[in-house]
This record gives C-alpha cells, sequence and structure tokens, in this order.
C-alpha cells in the first residue's frame, strides 16, 4: 500500500489517498489515541469512491471513532472503463426506464453485475489484508453499502463480523444464494418507493438472511432519499458489535 497524499480535515479526520497495485483507495480515519474498528465502505457499480454522498459518510463514520476505508472497483472512478460494462450499463438504463420485464431487465443485470462481484471481492480482501497491517486499526471490521458484493464478503471473509446493506431489489442470483450464508449481524436499509429496487425483492433478500440478528429499517421516498438519521443509527448498529 503506498500513500500518495493526505490531509486533515476540519473535523479532525485524516484522509489518506492510497494506491495497492492498480486498485486506487481512500482511507479515512479519526483523532484517536487507541486502536480502532475498520469499516469497509464500498459504492454501487459505476459510482466513483470520490462520489459526495460516500465521501460524506464515510467522514461521518470515521470521526464516530472507525476507520473507513473505500476502492474504485475495476471500470469505476479513477480505473479505465470497460466498453463491455458501459454498453450493459446503458442497456440496463434504458431497460429500467422502458419497464421491460423483470426477466430481461435480469438478464442485462447478471452480465453486468456478476462480473463486477466477482472481481471486486479478491481486490477487497487485499485491501482489508493491507489495512489491518497499518499501526492503529486493528479490527473488528464492518463493511456497508453495496449489497451484493457484501453479501459475497460477508460469506467468504471471516474477519467481517457485522454488515449494513442498502436496497437490495436487484442482486445477482449467486448472491441471494448466498445470502443463507451470511450469519453475521445484519442492518437492512430499504426505500419503499425506490424506482430502482423492486420492494419485495428485497424484502424477500431480507428474509433469505441467515443472520440470527438483522434488522429491517424502511423510509419512505426515492433511491436518494434515504433520512440523514440512518447515520446515526448505523453508528449504533456498528457500535454494538465492533467496538
Amino acid at each position: 500500500m503506498h500513500f500518495t497524499s493526505e490531509q486533515r480535515l476540519d473535523d479532525g479526520v485524516l484522509e489518506r489517498e492510497f494506491t495497492l497495485g492498480e486498485i486506487p483507495g481512500t482511507l479515512w480515519t479519526p483523532e484517536s489515541a487507541g486502536p480502532v474498528p475498520l469499516i469497509l465502505m464500498s459504492h454501487n457499480n459505476g459510482l466513483p469512491r470520490r462520489e459526495a454522498r460516500l465521501v460524506a459518510r464515510a467522514r461521518y463514520t470515521a470521526a464516530q471513532g472507525y476507520a473507513v476505508v473505500s476502492i474504485d472497483a475495476a471500470g469505476c472512478g479513477d480505473r479505465p472503463r470497460s466498453a463491455a460494462a458501459e454498453q450493459a450499463r446503458a442497456e440496463l438504463g434504458r431497460a429500467m426506464r422502458a419497464g421491460d420485464p423483470v426477466d430481461r431487465i435480469d438478464e442485462i443485470f447478471e452480465s453486468l453485475v456478476g462480473p463486477l462481484v466477482e472481481n471486486a471481492v479478491p481486490e477487497w480482501r487485499a485491501t482489508l489484508d493491507a489495512v489491518l497491517e497499518l499501526p492503529g486499526i486493528e479490527g473488528p471490521v464492518g463493511y456497508t453499502s453495496w449489497t451484493a458484493l457484501g453479501i459475497r464478503l460477508a460469506a467468504v471473509e471471516p474477519r467481517i463480523a457485522a454488515v449494513g446493506f442498502f436496497a437490495g431489489g436487484y442482486v445477482p442470483r449467486a448472491q441471494r444464494e448466498e445470502a443463507r450464508q451470511v450469519t453475521v449481524p445484519l442492518l437492512f436499509l430499504l426505500q419503499w418507493d425506490d424506482e430502482g429496487n423492486p420492494r419485495q425483492r428485497a424484502l424477500d433478500l431480507f428474509d433469505a438472511f441467515g443472520s440470527k440478528e438483522k434488522t429491517l429499517h424502511a423510509n419512505l421516498g426515492g433511491h436518494l432519499g434515504t433520512p440523514r438519521f440512518e447515520l446515526v443509527d448505523g453508528d449504533r448498529f456498528f457500535g454494538r458489535h465492533l467496538k
């Protein structure tokens, strides 16, 4: 892991950009005298790690006493774009806007997101290895944001102790099956009127998780309408399981 820049932000959080091989990432750490837990904060497919909403959540979370790391998945953010993925992403958008049948949307979604998840998991595990070698970061480890990737990581990565997922209506078939293998405490956020995530499928996915402790928070509004108070509730959730 090679740090390329760092700055102390006005909330006291230290923000450091890094590269890990070809992987660009950002690490936020709090002002803290002791070791802190780590939260992996991914982004949905296509978004950069520097997306404003993700950065705001990362800074808030770090200020509560966590190390937070985010990386750009292949084809996202600062990494080269794949022509095939861009075509599938555009086709998916057109199909959803046109109200195409669910089977057709699933077909396009699988061709796009399935490979993204497969490629992202080893990169996230390598990032986890590197960050946990840094002084002052010891775990336990939490994960938040992109549901499809989080399901796979929680199923294969024993160091993850708690997860927080957003939406989840559209998740590849492999991850819908793997949800039964997720047994760590789970907080699942659902926007009731999310135009991009079918409500019933999100509820079915929540039911499939194997966790003995799983909590569903449903709020009115569309995809970008998650209330800010969910940040506070998320901190309480991770505080119970990581501190």
